[in-house]
């Protein structure tokens, strides 16, 4: 059963620290802690992107049926700090079509940590709209001596094939646990059967994970992670990808120490990313687009517990982060009969980052506590290739090739839980400095409103004030949640047209150069009810809306209509079944003025069912289920130039651990 918390404010304790405290706004939890049964209503067939889209705050921007991109509170990915267990990773592609969640596969997932707005995890950087941060399955020490699994899934929509095994190693001294696991899947059909072309991927993912106990109060562990996505169709686009490929490395030393601990990780990751239109008809100008990022960091993390038994506990923690991280990316054009064209679209920015991050939580008493959080950071940028740089000087005489920025968050939030019901209150403010793309982007095609964009390397920072709050409250086996928050922004960062500027790409409409609004605003509202029907039966519903508006009060793209979720959820013993009802709202507050395209009203009927049983020392479990019922023709709000989504799907995985 997929385990969600829905509560504003979730403190997690580290098992193998327990005085480690973090402070979550949600946390979903994919697999069991200790054994690597997935408890999602697909089981290891699920993507990483089915899993982030069971959290509340975060909606997904899909481009494809592959790597679709997170949005939380409706901000996008320049706006979020995405890590894997603390790591930064950045993606290598210009069009964002390789999100950092895509580089990590569900058999190796233990959570999916959410930080709402402001108050972000001690590794983010720049989160005005949250931070996403995915942990991974560690089997850990004392666990049990050994265990293997094997899953299979089929989805008959797509022939997506799904097929994993992994094993885990556990002594009071080290453990291991390693895995790999391949997806394969043909074009999909929408609603009423046509064939979407160029929604086809593959992908294998290999992973390690490792630890060595040096003494009762010192760990060794490391993690070593390669994924290679091949042949992944984006049919919201005008180009597909050969090959997006991953190599993420680190190795971390902890100590314990009496009522604290510290924590120390090194890491290294590769991106390559490369664009290909080979496998398109009536391509007009072939051209490669290839991408790397490298990222070299650390960070070193004490916590500490502070007062308690006559006053106030404070749980503390200070995280001290750098790293460097390195984007290049070029473009060659063949026109038929012609000489080749060459453009570098990231002209090799190198991006040193550093920050201090300090957290406290205060219980006051049993009713009330207090998180206090903040972080500051600097950062140097440099342009390293100098074709592109140059090219930019073109149209910035007054730029140079290195540029310095500081950014920082504060952040505070009151809790109070009376009777059966929990209230809390939160503000912060915070900075990011301009994205890569935003700065030094050179004739970028968006293919959302057929424009380049350029960058531009004169932005000022981007900065937000939050204010949130969230209250729930229980009554017999009734819940009932109401949450909020609302981000003013100074110095928005977003494309604008200039029309002195002529566009590069065949067809587009024109060029976009990044600018600064003046101000801008985002706001979002929800409902959550559960309410314990009878032992066996439940019903949970969901209902959120929101809101964006730029410096002129017009919309701004990508904001989520009213959205609905409703579940009935049947357990009895080892069987579970449930029914799930979801849609949007007619998206009538669209933003024509960014290229955004009305999309219609929705609603889709899914059902699942799960059975788990033992035999011996060996658990099975068979998981099926049909989406899209009804075979209905949609598109969501977020899907890249209204490509419809799966029509009816019928699935059924099998999972088998000894």
């Amino acid at each position: 059963m997929l385990e969600t918390v829905l509560l504003a404010t979730v403190l997690m304790i580290d098992t193998e620290a327990p005085d480690r405290v973090q402070n979550l706004d949600e946390v979903l939890i994919v697999s069991d802690e200790r054994r690597g049964r997935n408890r999602s209503v697909k089981g290891q067939a699920a993507s990483i992107d089915e899993h982030l889209g069971e959290l509340r705050k975060v909606n997904l921007v899909r481009r494809g049926s592959y790597a679709w991109e997170p949005v939380v509170n409706n901000m996008q990915t320049e706006r979020l700090s995405t890590t894997i267990d603390g790591m930064k990773i950045f993606y290598a592609c210009t069009d964002k079509m390789d999100p950092v969640t895509s580089y990590v596969e569900s058999g190796n997932l233990q959570s999916i940590s959410l930080n709402s707005g402001l108050d972000g995890n001690p590794q983010a950087t720049g989160n005005i709209g949250g931070s996403l941060d995915l942990k991974l399955r560690k089997v850990g020490f004392d666990s049990d001596p050994r265990q293997i699994n094997v899953s299979a899934g089929h989805e008959w929509n797509g022939h997506l094939q799904v097929y994993g095994a992994d094993a885990a190693f556990s002594g009071s001294r080290a453990y291991l646990n390693t895995g790999l696991f391949y997806r394969d899947a043909d074009n999909y059909r929408t609603g009423g059967g046509e064939v979407l072309n160029y929604s086809q991927f593959s992908k294998v993912n290999v992973f390690a994970n490792a630890g060595l106990r040096l003494s009762d109060s010192d760990i060794l562990e490391s993690t070593l992670i390669f994924d290679r996505a091949t042949d992944v169709g984006y049919p919201a686009l005008n180009m597909d990808v050969s090959k997006a490929q991953g190599f993420i490395s680190s190795v971390s030393y902890r100590h314990l120490f009496s009522g604290a601990s510290l924590e120390t990780k090194a890491y290294y990751n590769h991106i390559i990313h490369i664009m290909d239109d080979t496998t398109r008809p009536d391509v007009e100008i072939h051209m490669d687009m290839p991408g790397d990022s490298w990222t070299t960091g650390l960070y070193s993390l004490l916590t500490t517990s502070l007062g308690g038994e006559t006053g106030a506990q404070h749980d503390v923690a200070a995280n001290y982060d750098l790293y460097y991280n390195r984007l290049f990316a070029d473009m060659t054009m063949y026109p038929g009969g012609a000489a080749p064209m060459y453009m570098v679209t990231w002209p090799d920015v190198g991006t040193l980052n550093t920050g201090l991050a300090l957290t406290d939580n205060v219980s006051i008493d049993d009713r009330q506590s207090l998180r206090l959080s903040g972080k500051l950071a600097w950062q140097q940028q440099r342009l390293n290739n100098e074709e592109g740089y140059h090219g930019q000087k073109v149209f910035f005489p007054l730029m140079t090739d290195s540029y310095y920025q500081t950014t920082g968050r504060i952040a505070a939030n009151y809790q109070l839980s009376i009777f059966n019901s929990q209230l809390s209150i939160g503000g912060g403010w915070g900075s990011r400095a301009p994205t890569v793309t935003e700065a030094y982007g050179y004739y970028l095609n968006n293919t959302f409103d057929q424009y380049d964009y350029m960058g531009n390397p004169h932005l000022k920072n981007e900065s937000a004030f939050e204010l949130n709050s969230n209250f729930q409250f229980s009554i017999l086996n009734f819940q009932l949640g109401f949450d909020a928050n609302v981000f003013l922004f100074r110095d928005y960062i977003i494309g604008r047209l200039d029309d002195r500027l002529s566009a590069m790409t065949v067809g587009a409409e024109g060029v976009k150069v990044y600018r600064n609004l003046d101000h801008a605003t985002i706001a979002n509202f929800s409902v959550d009810a559960g309410w314990q029907i009878t032992d066996r039966i439940a019903w949970s519903g969901n209902v959120s809306y929101a809101l964006g508006r730029d410096d002129e009060s017009d919309p701004l793209p990508l904001i989520s209509p009213l959205a609905w979720r409703n579940e009935l959820l049947y357990n009895y013993r080892n069987f579970e079944a449930r029914v799930e009802v979801k849609g949007n709202a007619v998206q009538t507050d669209y933003s024509a003025k960014y290229g955004e395209t009305k999309t219609q009203a929705w609603n889709i009927i899914n059902l699942s069912a799960a059975y788990q049983f033992s035999i011996l020392n060996s658990h099975f479990s068979i998981r099926g289920g049909v989406e899209n019922l009804l075979d209905r023709k949609y598109s969501s709000y977020s899907d890249w130039n209204n490509i419809p989504q799966k029509g009816r799907n019928v699935y059924l995985n099998l999972t088998f651990e000894l």
